[in-house]
């Protein structure tokens, strides 16, 4: 089965790819197949995963799942959330991307002095058969873990470096890519959305 990925991020791809190889569902990266950015107007991870979902699956008739994630962060309120892709613009960054970590140097300037570093990576997929599909499937990811006051390992992208899991003694970016997909907001999406789509799909 093919199935648009409604994302440019190549970080997201890999992940999914390697969650999702046991459906034998073969993701295809929506600009491989021309597919603009949608608009992400929503306030929520779930609106916003929809729009880009139905989106790509308007322009190329094929079935597309899309991933909404971001940091919500306790001491601001549960921001950036929805923002997430864009907080460093906020402080005079550049926009985020795969290379360069912009919001964790934004982050971790905003949270210094701060002593409460509580915050969740959320993950939201949401799968839809057609653009008009009536019954999306949805499947929500949460880590829970602290920032920590620099960043810590190499491996993985984004906040990885600097979100702490205790109950793992390791940031993120200390991880395998085997244990981080075990333990991740995405990894956990992503296992509950294999289940709705073996009940629904298959």
């Amino acid at each position: 089965m093919k199935l648009v990925l409604a994302s440019n991020n190549r970080g997201k791809l890999a992940e999914l790819q390697a969650l999702f190889a046991e459906l034998q569902v073969t993701l295809i990266p929506q600009s491989d197949l021309s597919v603009s950015e949608a608009e992400e107007p929503f306030r929520t991870f779930v609106e916003n995963a929809l729009a880009k979902a139905r989106h790509a699956s308007a322009v190329t008739g094929l079935p597309a799942i899309s991933d909404d994630a971001g940091l919500c962060v306790d001491a601001f309120g549960g921001l950036p959330g929805v923002d997430t892709a864009f907080y460093a613009t906020k402080f005079g960054y550049a926009k985020d991307d795969i290379s360069n970590n912009t919001n964790v140097k934004a982050l971790l300037e905003q949270l210094k002095g701060e002593s409460n570093r509580r915050a969740a990576l959320v993950s939201t997929l949401v799968a839809v058969r057609s653009k008009d599909d009536p019954e999306p499937l949805i499947a929500v990811g949460r880590a829970v873990g602290e920032i920590t006051e620099k960043p810590i390992g190499i491996n993985g992208f984004g906040f990885d470096p600097v979100m702490y899991i205790p109950q793992l003694g390791k940031t993120f970016a200390e991880l395998s890519d085997a244990d981080k997909n075990a333990n991740s907001h995405r990894g956990k999406a992503a296992k509950r959305m294999l289940v709705l789509m073996q009940e629904s799909w298959f």
